[in-house]
């Protein structure tokens, strides 16, 4: 990782110059205070005309449309659908499971990273980014803002923090879904290691609640096949459970098992239209934040 503080300490000047030039669109409607790229269910002052209302008591008579006056003899005010700012929450896992990596970088490191890159397109889009770490219990909680300073703020909180020991993704994401109010995308970062089961309820939960939600599934290669090519000594990093094993002889039945174990986030994903991707730490971070805004754009026309 580069020296530095914040945005510098995640993200390099070549990197910020091609993030800096995407934009992260919601497929639904969002609620939010600023100008933007995103549409809002609030009426207001707008160029795009949404419907029409009865005139009552206190309207201003210059809304009035005088063309359906003309056809209906009735007074109609017009309504117009405000363009607004998108709030973008980042929810990202800190489990003692996070702190995993075969190679130079972390799950954890890697998800960090991915969460920079994320919120310095939100930012410079002039959108909203807040962010909630979480463990067994929320540890760590920015409200949403669209300033560069306050994502460098932000990200000075999270430079400084690690895994924990332990996890309930499932309570933990049930809270979150209460706290957020306004509908907004939600941005999870997570291997999801707890029950599917549970995890799938809470994110149900923010469907519930209106938002939209990507579901970043973050995993280290090794996780998914198990290639490792000699006996190894494998330690849970969130109980300290051992064991050894030859992992070649397993390998098979563990692939089949965790394609399993990923298959019940994604069926669900898709039930609940909410988008979900696998991301591996041996995957470039600009590379894929561009390929998967650029798919989104798509999705959200």
């Amino acid at each position: 990782m580069a020296e530095g503080e914040g945005i510098t300490y995640y993200l390099k000047p070549e990197e910020r110059h091609k993030l800096g030039r995407l934009v992260l669109l919601s497929r639904y409607v969002v609620e939010g205070n600023l100008a933007g790229a995103h549409r809002s269910p609030l009426k207001g002052a707008s160029s795009e005309f949404s419907d029409h209302k009865s005139y009552g008591i206190g309207d201003d008579t210059k809304k009035i449309d005088w063309k359906v006056f003309g056809r209906t003899d009735r007074y109609y005010i017009k309504r117009y659908e405000d363009e607004t700012n998108l709030r973008v929450y980042i929810v990202l896992d800190r489990s003692g499971s996070m702190g995993y990596g075969n190679s130079d970088v972390s799950k954890y490191q890697f998800a960090c990273h991915l969460a920079a890159a994320i919120g310095f397109v939100v930012v410079k889009a002039r959108d909203s980014i807040g962010l909630y770490v979480h463990s067994n219990k929320i540890d760590y909680q920015v409200s949403a803002s669209n300033s560069i300073n306050h994502l460098n703020d932000l990200l000075k909180g999270l430079q400084v923090m690690k895994p924990a020991q332990t996890t309930l993704i499932a309570d933990t994401l049930h809270q979150i879904a209460e706290s957020i109010r306004k509908r907004a995308l939600i941005v999870i970062i997570s291997d999801l290691f707890d029950e599917p089961e549970k995890v799938n309820l809470a994110l149900a939960h923010f469907r519930k609640q209106h938002h939209d939600v990507i579901i970043f599934h973050t995993l280290d290669p090794t996780e998914i096949d198990l290639s490792f090519k000699r006996g190894c000594e494998f330690e849970d990093m969130e109980t300290g459970e051992t064991v050894i094993c030859d992992p070649r002889s397993l390998a098979t039945d563990y692939q089949a098992v965790f394609q399993e174990f990923m298959e019940k986030y994604r069926s669900a994903c898709k039930a609940m239209n909410i988008d979900y991707r696998l991301v591996r730490t041996d995957q470039d971070i600009g590379t894929f934040v561009r390929a998967y805004l650029e798919e989104r754009r798509r999705m959200s026309r």
